[in-house]
């Protein structure tokens, strides 16, 4: 199975709010995950992101992979380099 560490979009239309999730690739993006790590408010200002890093290095030390937008996230709030 691969393991995604990616973004879950929630909120209203016009007013995104995010997930970090970890989840299974061929799932949906919006589908079942399999925990969650933390969440980004891109509306707010500054962007708000709050990650849980402990959980982010476990997940990424057993092989999840993150997606392009969550490394940018990840390395912009020193969770990985």
């Amino acid at each position: 199975m691969a393991v995604k560490i990616r973004l879950k979009r929630m909120g209203a239309k016009k007013k995104p709010f995010y997930r970090i999730v970890v989840a299974d690739s061929r799932s949906p993006r919006d589908g079942k995950f399999i925990e969650e790590l933390g969440y980004f408010d891109p509306l707010k200002e500054p962007a708000e992101v709050k990650v849980d890093g402990e959980k982010v290095k476990k997940w990424l030390s057993d092989g999840a992979q993150p997606t392009d937008t969550v490394k940018a996230l990840l390395k912009k709030n020193g969770v990985i380099e």
